[in-house]
């Protein structure tokens, strides 16, 4: 695993699974112990310590489920109610074009989308390099500003607001470095 897969899978999996899920606490305890921040790749120690100070897992958990879970959540984590679409059936045809294993849930979860960007770096061969270019350019950059200017506004802890800065931060770092040829960024 690379740096952008890394990126990638830890923000995936902070946005996607419960922060009380069992799979999150190791990744909870090194942001607690303040083990993610030596060796996370991009600029972003003071974010990540404003997440470190403010990673209270019960908090976490009750935000979370406001923010994220149910007909009622304050901001829907999937790309299809961004979009206009009903479902996620394009966004699944694209993740069977390459392979990538989708699961029985939503595929669109914006924390899906970063998983599917790691899952792409670690295993998408060289005939496959526009994939993740397209996962960007397509699935997640035309609406993550919307969504995460969202989770800002609405967002009662400090973590989740910070995490809403880092993310979008670290995903236009990972866009400019898929871009490494002068290509433009998409429009919003």
């Amino acid at each position: 695993m690379n740096e952008f897969s890394m990126v990638c899978r830890v923000l995936g999996s902070l946005w996607y699974r419960h922060p009380q899920n069992t799979l999150l606490a190791p990744l909870y305890d090194l942001i607690r112990e303040d083990k993610l921040a030596p060796v996370w790749p991009l600029e972003q120690a003071a974010l990540l310590e404003r997440i470190r100070q403010n990673s209270e897992c019960d908090a976490l958990a009750a935000e979370y489920n406001m923010l994220f879970v149910g007909e009622e959540c304050r901001v829907s984590p999937f790309r299809s109610a961004w979009v206009g679409q009903r479902d996620d059936s394009e966004f699944r045809q694209f993740l069977t074009s390459y392979h990538i294993p989708a699961g029985d849930g939503a595929a669109d979860h914006f924390g899906a989308l970063l998983l599917a960007a790691s899952w792409l770096e670690d295993n998408a061969g060289e005939r496959d390099d526009e994939a993740l270019d397209t996962l960007f350019a397509d699935w997640l950059l035309p609406w993550c500003d919307s969504f995460l200017g969202k989770v800002e506004a609405h967002a009662e802890t400090v973590f989740w607001r910070t995490m809403a800065q880092l993310t979008r931060e670290a995903i236009y770092a990972m866009w400019e470095e898929l871009q490494e040829n002068g290509d433009e960024l998409p429009a919003d």
